[in-house]
């Protein structure tokens, strides 16, 4: 069974970098997409950033586009989001996820297998 543990969240100030990781275990994942999604308090989850794992193929929502970076070290199973210039508004708990078709795709639905999530703050 597929299990996703992120870490590397916590508190940082407006303009300040945080790495998190996803690290994926249970099963295979050289033909899926790992996913990263953000939910704030009182809002909808929405998609952060997709990485295939195959070909490193990336995608990105608009609003992070040049501040974050997704990636995908596959000796050891793990993807990671690199955050920088972050904002007040990043301020989410961050979801990582499995995708099994290989599209890069936004939409949660999409998505088979998630972790717990890990928190993120950002002080202005």
């Amino acid at each position: 069974q597929v299990q996703l543990v992120e870490s590397g969240g916590g508190l940082v100030q407006a303009g300040g970098s945080l790495k998190l990781s996803c690290a994926a275990s249970g099963g295979t994942f050289s033909r899926q997409v790992m996913g990263w999604f953000r939910q704030a308090p009182g809002k909808e989850r929405e998609f952060v950033a997709a990485i295939r794992w195959s070909d490193s193929s990336t995608y990105y929502a608009d609003f992070v586009k040049g501040r974050f970076t997704i990636a995908r070290d596959n000796a050891k199973n793990t993807g990671y989001l690199q955050m920088n210039s972050l904002k007040p508004e990043d301020t989410a708990v961050y979801y990582c996820a499995i995708g099994p078709s290989g599209a890069l795709i936004s939409s949660a639905k999409a998505y088979v297998n998630w972790g717990q999530g890990t928190r993120v703050t950002v002080s202005s």
